[in-house]
């Protein structure tokens, strides 16, 4: 099954939020997008997995993407050693995507950065081919992707480039708001948490707003790279 663009997340609803408008976008454009979750959000504090399960399967849809699973990696434990590295690396050549997205290169939480540099370092094993992995039983070939992009996430970290969102916003919400449990419910009996205020809630679309000021138009998304990026021509800059 090849796609386009995979997108990991170490927890359900870090896509929604970090790429959740430029998945909603690429999809519209009748692009393939799948997104593999690393861990099931076990640890966090409101909600529970199946609550988090069903949550995430309702912030896919919101985005209107068709293929999501989840590694069950442990929630805060996972480390980037060869056991992970593996699975990650069936993902990739599972789905074969030319993009991968990914977890801020360095973040409030400490799953963000290890799984931000656990996939990288899967993208490039992948393309290894004396690396063996089966997938069901089938013997898969190496692939590595042409490019990894890391999302932003609780950190304002300065992008590299910005994603053009606009139209996509309410996709992105919605996608977020999908995870009723984590985010700002006022109904919620709850313990409070730093991302179920309405100040979080609300810096989800100021932050859109202001990364598109930067870029001239009403919403963006923003994200960093690991190595230069190619054009063919100036013209391909905006």
């Amino acid at each position: 099954m090849k796609v386009d663009i995979l997108a990991f997340g170490a927890h359900p609803d870090d896509v929604e939020l970090g790429c959740g408008g430029t998945l909603a976008k690429e999809v519209s454009l009748g692009k393939k997008v799948a997104i593999v979750d690393l861990t099931r959000g076990e640890l966090g504090t409101r909600g529970s997995v199946p609550i988090r399960d069903a949550e995430a399967q309702k912030g896919a849809d919101a985005m209107g993407v068709q293929w999501r699973e989840n590694l069950n990696f442990r929630d805060g434990f996972f480390v980037n050693d060869e056991a992970h590295q593996l699975e990650v690396i069936k993902m990739i050549r599972k789905y074969q995507p030319e993009v991968v997205l990914c977890n801020a290169i360095k973040d409030r939480h400490i799953d963000h950065g290890k799984g931000s540099q656990l996939v990288s370092d899967a993208c490039f094993l992948s393309g290894l081919i004396k690396i063996k992995t089966e997938y069901n039983g089938q013997v898969q070939k190496a692939w590595r992707p042409k490019h990894i992009y890391h999302y932003i996430q609780w950190e304002n970290l300065e992008p590299h480039f910005a994603v053009d969102i606009s139209g996509f916003m309410t996709h992105k919400l919605n996608a977020v708001q999908a995870y009723s449990s984590q985010f700002f419910n006022p109904n919620a009996d709850e313990p409070e948490t730093p991302i179920s205020s309405v100040n979080f809630s609300d810096s989800i679309t100021y932050r859109a707003r202001d990364l598109g000021r930067l870029i001239g138009v009403e919403h963006a998304e923003g994200f960093t790279v690991e190595r230069c990026l190619a054009v063919n021509s100036l013209a391909d800059l905006k």
